[in-house]
């Protein structure tokens, strides 16, 4: 079986690069292949947002990514990224003196170092986004 990396660089909504990001984890994972990292750069890096608050008529793709880590799948979202665009951890908010963090829960920043140690690693790189 294969062993995929997915780089996400669309938004949550508005388009839909993450949903078909989701989509093809969730189907890699059913057929027996493995996803060795989720990474979020560019506006992809909102995914990791826990103030997500779909309606509740709409898909609730903050919990899907959620049920994805819990099988076994790593959610890397880039830090520098996340720092232009508000989404950060408790150190990254220490560091920048802010009052709050909104990284979800499950999810790690890391920078493009760990994204190409995980290309390295993985049979396959889908890109789902500009």
């Amino acid at each position: 079986m294969s062993q995929f990396l997915l780089f996400v660089n669309g938004a949550p909504y508005g388009s839909q690069h993450a949903y078909s990001a989701l989509r093809f984890a969730e189907a890699a994972l059913a057929e027996g292949h493995a996803i060795r990292q989720v990474f979020f750069y560019q506006d992809g890096v909102h995914n990791a947002s826990r103030l997500l608050c779909p309606a509740s008529d709409e898909l609730d793709l903050s919990a899907r990514w959620q049920a994805l880590h819990s099988q076994g799948v790593e959610l890397v979202s880039c830090v520098s990224a996340g720092l232009r665009r508000g989404v950060i951890d408790a150190e990254a908010a220490e560091d920048e003196e802010r009052d709050s963090t909104n990284l979800a829960a499950n999810f790690l920043l890391g920078g493009l170092g760990e994204y190409v140690t995980a290309a390295s690693e993985a049979d396959r790189v889908i890109q789902f986004g500009g």
